[in-house]
């Protein structure tokens, strides 16, 4: 058992990909989570697999998109020490065949949702006088990449809330961070990844893409007492990019 011992931690989006893997490695090294979704039956199947290893987990769903959702997740998950913000939306069209209710979903989710988690349950941490949260971001913020506005402008908020929160909440022992994951091969990402074929091992310099466990590992690190003078920082979890070619 590691630091975690003791510990409640939310996972939101951790029934599938990088959540899934979060939650898993959360529970393994001691912390209690709080595993949310939508699907219930997924949902219950990772908390039988975290029990199953001999960890601590019970299920919330709630859909992030409704404000009011949101709240009762804050509500239901009671006292969190750890909250990994890892829930998203990815759409990816070009900016004329975007439709307003598909930006408003994208900032819904990848930040609006993020904002609300952590004004409920930060002031709770900094009573405490302890905390961490981590937010999963994406190489979208830097590489941009046709048809990934809304999706790159939703994660760039998000990142811009975790050097604010980094400042606001810091001197009340709270730490946040957030890691910008490159390319990973999840259920959601396969479909993109089948699309664009034996290019998709060209994106990064490693040749592959990554595995969800990747992240997981740098979110854990993040989470843990040995991450404790880490704080405001965003951490590249991409392989290495390709250079570009000059013209």
């Amino acid at each position: 058992m590691s630091d975690l011992a003791g510990k409640t931690a939310l996972v939101t989006g951790a029934t599938a990909g990088i959540g899934r893997a979060v939650a898993m490695r959360l529970a393994e090294n001691g912390a209690k989570v709080v595993v949310h979704g939508r699907n219930a039956d997924r949902g219950a199947e990772l908390v039988s697999a975290i029990a199953g290893k001999g960890g601590r987990a019970r299920f919330v769903a709630a859909d992030l998109a409704d404000a009011a959702d949101v709240e009762r997740l804050a509500a239901e998950a009671g006292e969190v020490d750890i909250l990994v913000n890892n829930a998203g939306v990815y759409e990816f069209a070009p900016t004329p065949d975007t439709s307003t209710d598909g930006v408003h979903r994208h900032l819904a989710i990848n930040t609006r949702a993020p904002f609300q988690l952590v004004a409920a349950l930060a002031p709770g941490m900094a009573a405490r006088g302890h905390g961490v949260i981590v937010n999963v971001s994406s190489t979208a913020t830097t590489k941009v990449t046709p048809g990934g506005a809304a999706y790159g402008a939703s994660k760039a908020a998000l990142e811009t809330l975790t050097r604010y929160w980094a400042t606001e909440f810091g001197g009340a022992g709270i730490r946040v961070n957030a890691v910008r994951s490159g390319p990973v091969r999840t259920p959601g990402t396969e479909p993109l990844l089948a699309a664009v074929g034996d290019a998709a091992n060209r994106m990064t310099v490693r040749g592959r893409i990554g595995d969800p466990e990747e992240t997981a590992e740098v979110v854990l690190f993040l989470a843990q007492d040995r991450s404790s003078y880490v704080n405001g920082t965003i951490v590249d979890v991409h392989g290495g990019e390709p250079a570009t070619a000059l013209d």
